[in-house]
Protein backbone atom coordinates (compact mmCIF):
# COMPACT_ATOMS: atom_id res chain seq x y z
CA UNK A 1 0.00 0.00 0.00
CA UNK A 2 2.92 2.49 -0.34
CA UNK A 3 1.85 5.70 -2.27
CA UNK A 4 3.65 6.42 -5.79
CA UNK A 5 4.81 10.04 -5.86
CA UNK A 6 4.54 11.16 -9.98
CA UNK A 7 7.29 13.35 -9.78
CA UNK A 8 9.84 11.15 -8.39
CA UNK A 9 8.22 8.44 -10.77
CA UNK A 10 8.77 10.43 -13.76
CA UNK A 11 12.83 11.43 -12.21
CA UNK A 12 13.01 7.43 -12.53
CA UNK A 13 11.75 6.82 -15.68
CA UNK A 14 13.93 10.51 -17.12
CA UNK A 15 17.53 9.36 -15.83
CA UNK A 16 16.66 5.14 -16.58
CA UNK A 17 15.99 5.70 -20.18
CA UNK A 18 18.94 8.19 -20.37
CA UNK A 19 21.22 5.56 -18.78
CA UNK A 20 19.75 2.86 -20.85
CA UNK A 21 20.25 4.71 -24.02
CA UNK A 22 23.88 5.61 -23.09
CA UNK A 23 24.65 1.97 -22.79
CA UNK A 24 22.86 1.00 -25.92
CA UNK A 25 25.61 3.51 -27.67
CA UNK A 26 28.38 1.29 -25.38
CA UNK A 27 29.89 4.91 -23.97
CA UNK A 28 32.64 4.09 -21.55
CA UNK A 29 32.37 4.99 -18.16
CA UNK A 30 33.26 8.86 -18.56
CA UNK A 31 31.39 9.05 -21.26
CA UNK A 32 28.24 7.72 -19.32
CA UNK A 33 28.98 9.75 -16.36
CA UNK A 34 29.37 13.12 -18.33
CA UNK A 35 26.09 12.24 -19.55
CA UNK A 36 24.20 11.65 -16.60
CA UNK A 37 25.88 15.10 -15.70
CA UNK A 38 24.40 16.46 -18.71
CA UNK A 39 21.04 15.05 -18.07
CA UNK A 40 20.63 16.36 -14.67
CA UNK A 41 21.81 19.83 -15.74
CA UNK A 42 19.45 20.48 -18.57
CA UNK A 43 16.54 19.32 -15.91
CA UNK A 44 17.88 21.73 -13.31
CA UNK A 45 18.01 24.41 -15.89
CA UNK A 46 14.18 23.85 -16.57
CA UNK A 47 13.12 23.19 -12.86
CA UNK A 48 15.47 25.26 -11.03
CA UNK A 49 16.45 27.96 -13.41
CA UNK A 50 12.83 27.91 -15.25
CA UNK A 51 14.51 27.97 -18.27
CA UNK A 52 12.60 28.02 -21.60
CA UNK A 53 13.47 25.33 -24.08
CA UNK A 54 15.15 27.54 -26.18
CA UNK A 55 17.54 28.50 -23.41
CA UNK A 56 17.89 25.31 -22.54
CA UNK A 57 19.33 24.52 -26.11
CA UNK A 58 21.39 27.15 -25.58
CA UNK A 59 23.06 25.88 -22.73
CA UNK A 60 23.53 22.62 -24.19
CA UNK A 61 25.22 23.99 -27.26
CA UNK A 62 27.79 25.85 -25.06
CA UNK A 63 27.86 22.41 -23.29
CA UNK A 64 29.14 20.82 -26.27
CA UNK A 65 30.94 23.39 -27.89
CA UNK A 66 34.81 22.47 -28.94
CA UNK A 67 33.94 18.63 -28.72
CA UNK A 68 36.64 17.65 -31.46
CA UNK A 69 38.64 20.54 -31.83
CA UNK A 70 42.14 20.27 -31.26
CA UNK A 71 42.59 23.40 -29.48
CA UNK A 72 42.47 22.88 -25.64
CA UNK A 73 40.77 26.50 -25.65
CA UNK A 74 38.05 25.55 -27.53
CA UNK A 75 37.19 22.12 -26.05
CA UNK A 76 34.93 22.10 -23.30
CA UNK A 77 34.10 19.93 -20.43
CA UNK A 78 32.46 17.44 -22.60
CA UNK A 79 35.37 16.58 -25.26
CA UNK A 80 35.76 12.78 -24.26
CA UNK A 81 32.97 12.68 -26.47
CA UNK A 82 33.77 12.37 -30.18
CA UNK A 83 31.45 14.35 -32.52
CA UNK A 84 29.62 11.53 -33.60
CA UNK A 85 28.36 10.59 -30.33
CA UNK A 86 28.02 14.42 -29.37
CA UNK A 87 25.85 14.34 -32.54
CA UNK A 88 23.95 11.59 -31.48
CA UNK A 89 23.65 13.25 -27.35
CA UNK A 90 21.87 16.17 -29.11
CA UNK A 91 19.93 13.87 -31.28
CA UNK A 92 18.59 11.71 -28.55
CA UNK A 93 18.06 15.29 -26.31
Amino acid sequence: QLKTSLKEAILLDYYTAGFCWAKEMNFSLIQLSGFMDLLNFLLENLSDKHMTLGDNLKELGKAMAGIGETDSERSGDLNFFSIEQAKAVIDYL
